[in-house]
């Protein structure tokens, strides 16, 4: 997801790393956990600004109106413009190839806005810029703390850290910055090769620029057969502008991939997400309509589009996903009604496959999605994919991406998905497949218990033993991620600690990594098709981040789970006031055109409620697209969501989230207030 431009960097919350795992079964032991080293530390307590300058003409100075600790903090008055802030040179401090975790503490002088970390680089004069943590809720009324992972990946002459706001341009302080790393563990190089054990077809891994140097580079080329882009190669990144296209996010992860005799997958031509919002705006400069005018403008910018970057890649990158996520199998022909479609119908994907054909005449092109384990799912993406093969429309293969849980869903469902594209000939691949451990959205852990790791373990045998019986249909693998530590599922569909892939935030391998290679070393358990169908919202789609945040965003930032955006059966109605709430907004990525959001409502009261409605107005022309673990109606400005019917009763300390995604243009200004059962909350 973040290549060289937007390059592996994932927001997350402080948790301690994983211990190295030498047997399948050993527990992570805070007396193992690795003492990280401070790079740089900003405290503020000289008098001085510490060699923080401002951006523009901005004011950047020593005050002691407000500290996080001690008694000085760095104040910022003065601005005229979002991205003016405070700003430091850490081109002597920052290393190529080194995950750092980057802390500052935050808080606005009065209001609320949201407030970004990030860094600027420049090679050659030619400046990017990377985020370190997104869109973040910070107000007036506390301090909070901004906390990411990030990794250099290029060359730099020129290498700055600072702090913006999203919306507005009020002034604001920060204090207690620090910039640390934990010591690298070396490779483990006396343990199999993933790509030499599993032979039967490729294994992958999605990429950002951070993964392609140093020991997360070595690590890749040793247990790998095969890269994804995570997000490079999305529209945003090599189209910003119409007929404007660059290349300097993917190109590095491309030759990388060619110098080490990698397979490319390339991800993706068409999604309705990270697709910047000119692409969608006439030539009257209004949104498009499903007018002959419009649909004949999006197809060619369709068509422009696939020819240059498919093009430029030629023959180096032999499988597309050429459309994703197209299903929504809540419509009654099973279409997701994005603008792609309510403009051009399936003529949009019609093209798009016509066009990377004649562009690319050898390559093998995808359809891909989410949650293809789902029955309603599974069946209106195989209608679809028959419908237009028939038509001739030239689909090879169908993309399963597999973001599953360690308790979701059964092999026998996973084994049934295989089985339903057979009829159509098609070649069939796993896409973007990681393993959260968390069933549902309401766990969080500061490390990932030993327990867990074992249950994934046997997941990761069960699946990939499935996927080996059926090698003659299943023709690649590709995991979401190279290690924990740079995982989409980090901040989606809560912010928290997930540990989802093979290795664990150190490169060491995990017992996920032993249930692959060698599942003697895990023990013996039920198989997986034994296990219960559970979780509500545990399948999940990247295709967001970014990511959303720096890590590789599946599919690029974000679906949900098949009830995600429709009232469950059986949900609870409100029934019970509230006598003292608390919510907390943040925007945990964003992109042109799109954001997406979360937000906790918690019971401060001392009685339970059972069954909640929270409402807010969205005051900058925000609509939501799509929302998970609740129900959501959007009136003009006002937003009520309900709950679900297994997150309806909040305990006395007891919280909910939900996250959504949404559109926004010009601004995205943050609610001011918030009700829950018609009772004000306060604001956190």
């Amino acid at each position: 997801m973040r290549a060289l431009a937007r390059l592996a960097v994932t927001t997350l919350l402080v948790a301690a790393p994983l211990a190295a795992v030498t047997v399948a079964t050993s527990t992570a032991s805070a007396a193992d956990d690795p003492v990280p080293i401070t790079v740089l530390t900003s405290d503020f307590e000289d008098g001085s600004a510490q060699g923080w300058t401002g951006r523009a003409a901005e004011t950047v100075a020593h005050s002691t109106a407000v500290a996080h600790g001690g008694a000085g903090s760095l104040a910022v008055t003065g601005r005229t413009a979002t991205w003016q802030g405070p700003s430091l040179d850490v081109l002597g401090v920052v290393e190529k190839g080194t995950a750092y975790t980057i802390s500052a503490w935050v808080r606005m002088t009065s209001g609320s806005d949201n407030v970004r970390l990030s860094v600027e680089r420049r090679s050659g004069g030619v400046a990017a810029y990377d985020q370190v943590v997104g869109n973040t809720a910070v107000t007036a009324g506390g301090w909070v703390n901004l906390t990411g992972r990030y990794t250099l990946a290029t060359d730099v002459d020129f290498l700055r850290i600072y702090v913006e706001t999203g919306s507005a341009t009020g002034d604001f302080a920060i204090d207690d910055v620090t910039v640390s790393y934990v010591p690298a563990l070396p490779i483990q190089t006396g343990i199999p090769a993933v790509r030499d054990v599993v032979d039967e077809f490729p294994v992958g891994a999605a990429i950002t620029g951070a993964e392609i140097v140093g020991d997360h580079g070595r690590l890749l080329s040793r247990h790998f057969a095969s890269v994804t882009p995570g997000n490079a190669l999305k529209w945003d990144a090599t189209e910003p502008s119409e007929n404007t296209f660059t290349y300097a996010q993917a190109d590095p992860l491309i030759a990388y991939a060619t110098a080490n005799g990698l397979a490319v997958r390339g991800h993706t031509l068409v999604w309705h997400n990270q697709t910047p919002s000119w692409v969608f705006t006439g030539a009257d400069g209004q949104p498009m309509t499903a007018t002959a005018e419009d649909k004949e403008l999006l197809l060619a910018r369709l068509e422009n589009h696939i020819r240059n970057v498919a093009g430029h890649y030629g023959d180096t990158i032999a499988v597309w996903d050429v459309v994703n996520e197209v299903i929504d199998e809540n419509q009654s022909d099973g279409l997701r009604r994005s603008t792609w479609y309510t403009v051009a119908g399936l003529d949009y994907i019609r093209t798009a496959f016509r066009v990377a054909r004649e562009v690319l005449p050898d390559a093998k092109l995808f359809i891909n999605d989410y949650n293809t384990n789902v029955p309603a799912k599974r069946d209106k993406l195989y209608a679809l994919v028959a419908q237009l093969r028939a038509e001739g429309v030239p689909i090879d293969g169908v993309g399963h991406q597999m973001h599953i849980n360690v308790s979701w869903p059964t092999l026998a469902e996973t084994e049934a998905m295989i089985q339903k594209f057979v009829p159509l000939g098609v070649e069939q691949q796993v896409t973007e497949m990681d393993v959260s451990i968390y069933p549902n959205s309401g766990e969080s852990f500061p490390a990932p218990p030993a327990d867990r790791l074992l249950q994934q373990a046997y997941v990761y045998r069960d699946m990939f033993a499935l996927f080996r019986r059926y090698a003659s249909e299943i023709t690649s693998v590709t995991l979401w991620g190279l290690a924990d530590d740079n995982t989409w599922l980090d901040t989606f569909p809560v912010t928290r600690k997930d540990a989802p892939l093979l290795f664990d935030t150190r490169l060491q391998a995990k017992p996920a990594y032993w249930g692959v290679v060698d599942p003697s070393k895990i023990g013996v358990s039920p198989s997986a098709s034994a296990s219960v169908s559970v979780s509500p919202s545990a399948s999940i789609s990247p295709s967001a981040s970014v990511s959303p945040s720096g890590s590789v965003s599946p599919s690029g930032s974000v679906s949900v789970s098949p009830s995600a955006s429709v009232s469950p059966s059986g949900s609870v109605s409100p029934s019970v006031g509230v006598a003292g709430c608390s919510v907390t907004y943040r925007v945990t990525g964003s992109w042109p055109g799109g954001f997406q959001g979360e937000v906790k409502v918690a019971n401060t009261g001392t009685a339970a409620v059972s069954g909640w409605s929270l409402a807010w107005q969205f005051t900058g022309g925000q609509r939501i697209a799509q929302l998970w673990n609740g129900s959501v109606i959007q009136s003009g400005a006002t937003v009520t969501v309900t709950n679900t019917s297994w997150n309806g009763t909040l305990a006395p300390g007891g919280s909910a989230t939900v996250g959504f995604l949404s559109s926004w243009t010009g601004s995205n200004p943050v609610p001011a207030a918030f009700t829950v059962n018609g009772t004000a909350c306060a604001v956190n």
